[in-house]
C-alpha cells in the first residue's frame, strides 16, 4: 500500500504563496466559489491541495492559472515562495481602460470649453 501524497489547505497555501496579503483574504476567496483547483469548482477553504494540481482564481482585474510546484513550510519570502508555483497565466495585451481615458489624464479647462461649445453647436442644428 502506498502512502498518502501530502496535501495542504488551499487558502493557506494561497497565503503562503503570497498571492494573499492575509489568509482570511484567500479563504474568502475560496468560499465565495472563485477558485477552481483541477477544473472543478472550490468552496471549501480547506479542499487540500498537493504537488500538480492547477489552480484558477481571480486576481488584480486577471485571471491567474497556477501550477502548484511544492507545498509551502511557512510564509517566507516573494523568492521563496515563488518556488512553489509555476505561472501559467496567458500573456494578456493590456488590462482594459476604461471608456474615455486617454494618456494625458482629467481634461483640461481648455478641452471642457470646446466640448461645452461642441454641444452647443449640435443643440443649434
Amino acid at each position: 500500500m502506498s502512502a498518502p501524497s501530502p496535501k495542504q489547505r488551499l487558502d493557506k497555501w494561497l497565503w503562503q504563496a503570497r498571492f494573499f496579503k492575509t489568509r482570511s483574504l484567500s479563504a474568502k476567496l475560496v468560499t465565495g466559489g472563485h477558485v477552481r483547483v483541477n477544473s472543478a469548482k472550490v468552496s471549501k477553504a480547506s479542499h487540500g491541495v498537493m504537488a500538480g494540481d492547477v489552480l484558477t482564481f481571480p486576481q488584480a482585474r486577471r485571471v491567474r492559472v497556477i501550477r502548484v510546484l511544492a507545498l509551502g513550510e511557512r510564509r517566507g519570502p516573494a523568492s521563496e515562495a515563488q518556488t512553489l508555483y509555476e505561472d501559467l497565466t496567458p500573456e494578456q495585451e493590456s488590462v482594459p481602460r476604461a471608456p474615455g481615458a486617454g494618456e494625458k489624464g482629467r481634461p483640461t479647462k481648455r478641452d471642457r470649453r470646446s466640448l461645452v461649445s461642441l454641444r452647443a453647436s449640435r443643440l443649434e442644428d
